[in-house]
């Protein structure tokens, strides 16, 4: 048996023939069965979850104008609304939030064609959305919350006294987090024939990893996420536009907070 570094830290890794190899992945391959059947169950067990009927009527900026969580369906009986980090004074979106935004684009027809309508939510102004948008490439529906309390019902924005405070009601906890902005998922259902709207499910943290196939990508090579030693998980992550020559990893960056504009928007709560 030989054994290969992998230049991954100080991992080690084994060489062995074509009949151990064979051996070693089908008993992983048991483990790997179990997990499908643990996902299946769970899937099953978060569709029977109770609803609970909205009472609010939010009303969205976006580029129809002004839209209501009723309308934002589409059609559609199912929406899933993404939280996207994107606070109302700061000059560009969430990185880790637009690493999620990458994965939506190529998912909707097939989204559309199954009875569900996808759609993103941010905190900042209408005008910064369509901005940051056309820059980033993207085609989903992306509006915003400027204007009404459905972050701060939903939980993904946070008051500047909640935040002095240092203690936020986040993924269904109270917690120090490190930004007045959190991201998130949302799914609503729409009774047909009537404008009742009702929330099924939301996930918020590590909740989110099923958003984000290249992560499952990473699972599947060797070094993996090769996230171990950074300071912050995702400090190796850059927006899609930013990866040329100059990118270099810093493995004691902290979480990098958007750059917030000068002028602050008004009207922001506080």
């Amino acid at each position: 048996m030989a054994v290969l570094h992998t230049g991954t830290g100080d991992k080690q890794h084994k060489v062995v023939s074509e009949k151990e190899w064979v051996e070693a992945r089908k008993s992983l391959l048991k483990k790997e069965k179990e997990l499908t059947r643990q996902r299946d169950e769970i899937s099953r067990q978060r569709r029977e979850l109770p609803w609970v009927r909205m009472e609010k009527n939010y009303v969205f900026d976006g580029p129809n104008g002004k839209e209501t969580l009723s309308d934002l369906f589409d059609g559609r009986s199912q929406l899933i609304v993404y939280h996207f980090m994107f606070g109302p004074d700061w000059e560009e979106g969430c990185a880790s939030c637009s690493f999620v935004a990458d994965h939506i684009d190529g998912t909707l027809a097939h989204l559309e064609h199954r009875d569900v309508t996808f759609v993103v939510v941010s905190h900042a102004p209408y005008e910064k959305l369509a901005a940051f948008k056309k820059r980033m490439g993207w085609k989903f529906k992306w509006v915003s919350a400027f204007n009404n309390d459905f972050n701060y019902d939903f939980h993904v924005s946070f008051t500047k006294d909640e935040m002095a405070k240092g203690n936020v009601y986040y993924n269904y906890e109270n917690a120090g987090f490190p930004s007045e902005e959190g991201p998130g998922a949302s799914v609503f259902y729409k009774e047909d024939g009537t404008a009742n709207v009702y929330h099924t499910y939301s996930s918020f943290g590590r909740g989110l990893d099923q958003m984000l196939n290249t992560y499952n990508y990473l699972d599947l090579v060797p070094k993996g996420r090769d996230e171990e030693g950074l300071a912050f998980s995702m400090s190796w992550l850059r927006y899609h536009d930013r990866y040329d020559q100059t990118y270099k990893l810093d493995t004691k960056s902290g979480y990098s907070h958007p750059k917030v504009s000068e002028a602050a928007s008004e009207g922001q709560h506080s």
